[in-house]
């Protein structure tokens, strides 16, 4: 038992640096910042259903919104509150948001 204990700071060390190496490799990995996807956005860009940097700040929460309303309230129909004109648009990834955003590999995926 006593005569292994340098093989248990060797495997200790190994797995140490196992551990560590994501930190090592990737400089953004533990900083707390993440790196934001290069998007391609359509040529003429139209109304989208939020301005652009309320788009990108709450992507996924719109999402989310939009899917609650429909599966558990069944409304269809969304209005931006901040939109003056109060433009109806269906909540639809496939109708609404690929009509501009064409491609899933390009859009969705990244």
């Amino acid at each position: 038992m006593i005569y292994d204990k340098g093989k248990i700071f060797l495997g200790l060390a190994i797995f140490i640096a196992l551990v560590a190496s994501p930190f090592w490799y990737n400089p953004v990995f533990g900083t707390g910042k993440t790196a934001p996807p290069e998007l391609k956005l359509p040529a003429a860009p139209a109304q989208c259903v939020l301005p652009r940097a309320e788009m990108r700040a709450s992507h996924m929460q719109v999402i989310y919104d939009w899917r609650e309303t429909v599966v558990r309230g069944g409304g269809r129909m969304y209005s931006h509150p901040g939109d003056p004109a109060g433009v109806q648009r269906e909540m639809s990834l496939s109708n609404t948001c690929l009509a501009c955003h064409e491609g899933k590999k390009e859009f969705c995926n990244s």
